[in-house]
């Protein structure tokens, strides 16, 4: 056997430069969310001005990981970084973005590009990245989309915003009652132009009234010869064009629903809504509902800081409104408090439980009412419901501070006034909670949005007032 070279790699310099190159940054953590390590690798590439490299990093990714890409890159990189994933950033991408980011990034485009990016996707999709464009720029993209696409897109628009109009789908297989399964299938086969993603098929009667449907799987395992409507289930579930998207969501929980129906005023069969596009609804929703009580806007992090401000203050302004109601009760016992300085420190625990006691029960009054769990059929026995809840809570936490402060500041006749202000706080907290947001629904309020504000003033007074007021009555500081 020959020499060898104790500097060299016994399988070669190509597996010598293999093994002394830096390992890859791994794409995903085990959350399965993209890693940060991995962000700046894409960036600093682009920025380097390594297109290729950039490129090579971001193929393998789904088109939401790359739309997560582009999120979670800083906004000041966005534009570069656009421009070396060119091809990459289609439709499919711009479907899964954020919208603060896809609006940026579509800001940065021509008309003919953004139709060209709009007619590879389902009309939903492209309507809802139209629908954000400027009145101006709506109408050039318009122009430059093809007749088929601008006519359904257009008619989309027409609908009212977070309706079913504007989350259906146009693409669908719909078929005559008459047919058999077997003219189905061929039918599917002989046009290439049909939609390629559906679960069911739609079977209409002659003025296009959806009278049935038919799952994939039923075709598939029925004999030609047999006619749709022998095979076809006619119960169905159908959406409204009007219908609002969140009573759409719980149509699609309610009923375990994979595609649904909508129909037009005249009840034909204009869409198609699947569970794919719920999914997204039912996250938004929720999100929103939980964003409106905080008064927290969209509460987006790509969300512009100005915008983010607006939102934000107003509720700020709104709450030091309230919050000099209950500082105007407070001043109406300004001689009482000077004459116990305790009242002053325990009157915030008071006020303070109170909010948070009001604060679980209006969020539960509020999931139930966006849920449809609250309706006008069992609306009072909810209202003695959170009534008993209240009293248990009230009691329990009034013995605790009850006791609490008579050993603390060794005066049982405090102890028994913080004790009977906090029973009368949270039972009034409990009341204002289920109360307020159901008063807002009925008058046709979103009582996510205004709800917080008034159990906040309602707590706060009330405890002040009963705190102070027993305070004054007992005779604890004559």
């Amino acid at each position: 056997m020959g020499e060898t070279d104790p500097d060299s790699h016994p399988l070669g310099d190509a597996a010598t430069a293999a093994f002394d190159a830096p390992a890859p940054e791994a794409s995903h953590d085990e959350d399965d969310r993209l890693t940060p390590g991995f962000v700046d690798a894409v960036i600093e590439r682009v920025e380097a001005g390594d297109v290729e490299g950039a490129r090579a990093l971001v193929d393998p990714l789904h088109p939401a990981d790359i739309a997560d890409l582009f999120e979670l890159a800083p906004s000041t990189a966005r534009r570069a970084l656009a421009e070396a994933m060119a091809d990459r950033l289609d439709g499919e991408v711009l479907a899964e973005m954020n919208d603060w980011v896809r609006d940026e990034l579509i800001g940065e485009l021509n008309a003919n590009q953004v139709a060209e990016l709009a007619g590879q996707l389902d009309t939903d999709d492209a309507v809802a990245i139209i629908a954000d464009m400027e009145e101006d720029d709506q109408r050039a993209v318009l122009r430059a989309l093809d007749p088929d696409d601008r006519a359904a897109i257009e008619e989309a628009l027409s609908y009212p915003e977070e309706s079913a109009g504007r989350l259906m789908q146009r693409e669908l297989i719909a078929v005559p009652e008459h047919w058999t399964v077997g003219q189905i299938i061929q039918y599917l086969r002989d046009n290439p132009d049909l939609a390629t993603d559906f679960w069911e098929i739609f079977v209409v009667d002659h003025a296009h009234h959806p009278i049935g449907t038919c799952k994939l799987s039923w075709v598939l395992r029925t004999p030609r010869d047999i006619a749709i409507s022998d095979v076809m289930q006619r119960e169905q579930t159908l959406i409204p064009v009007d219908m609002d998207q969140e009573e759409v969501a719980l149509r699609f929980q309610k009923y375990a629903l994979i595609s649904a129906a909508v129909v037009d005023p005249a009840g034909r069969l204009v869409g198609v809504i699947t569970v794919d596009d719920i999914v997204h609804i039912i996250q938004e929703e929720a999100s929103e509902d939980i964003l409106r009580m905080s008064g927290a806007g969209d509460g987006d992090i790509n969300e512009p800081v100005v915008d983010s401000y607006k939102s934000r203050v107003r509720w700020l302004l709104a709450n030091l409104l309230t919050a000099l109601v209950a500082s105007s009760v407070i001043a109406l016992f300004e001689g009482t408090i000077a004459r116990m300085v305790a009242l002053a420190t325990l009157m915030p625990i008071v006020a303070g439980v109170g909010g948070n006691a009001g604060t679980q029960t209006m969020a539960v009054a509020v999931r139930a009412i966006a849920t449809n769990q609250l309706t006008q059929s069992n609306t009072l026995r909810t209202i003695v419901r959170e009534i008993r809840v209240a009293l248990l809570n009230g009691a329990t936490v009034a013995a605790v501070i009850g006791v609490g402060v008579t050993i603390v500041f060794h005066n049982p006749t405090l102890g028994m006034v913080i004790a009977a202000a906090m029973m009368t706080n949270i039972f009034i907290a409990g009341l204002a909670g289920v109360l307020l947001p159901v008063t807002l629904d009925r008058f046709g309020a979103d009582p996510a949005v205004a709800s917080s504000v008034f159990v906040t003033m309602t707590t706060d007074s009330m405890g002040f007032l009963a705190f102070l007021g027993l305070a004054t009555l007992s005779g604890l500081t004559g």
